[in-house]
């Protein structure tokens, strides 16, 4: 009896680490799959005449936080100033 239970037991384990290597396995497509439409958006701005690593560092910019960004310039600002540019 208690080799049935720990076999049900491994069973159900088995089932349930399926499942999760399953899931991850469909996000792994699914970001794979973003990601390559990601670079056909870049690819097309690029044949447009953009320029796509600014369009990154826009992109970026956009994530920050606002202050954060903002004290970020300010100390841009005051080492550029100090070194006179």
């Amino acid at each position: 009896m208690n080799d049935s239970v720990t076999d049900t037991a491994s069973t159900v384990a088995g089932q349930e680490i399926r499942q999760f290597v399953e899931r991850y396995e469909r996000l792994e497509a699914e970001k794979k799959d973003i990601a390559d439409a990601q670079k056909e958006v870049m690819a097309e701005a690029k044949g447009r005449g953009y320029d796509t690593k600014v369009l990154r560092k826009i992109v970026a910019i956009r994530k920050r936080d606002a202050n954060d960004l903002a004290e970020e310039e300010a100390v841009m600002e005051m080492y550029l100033a100090a070194l006179g540019m």
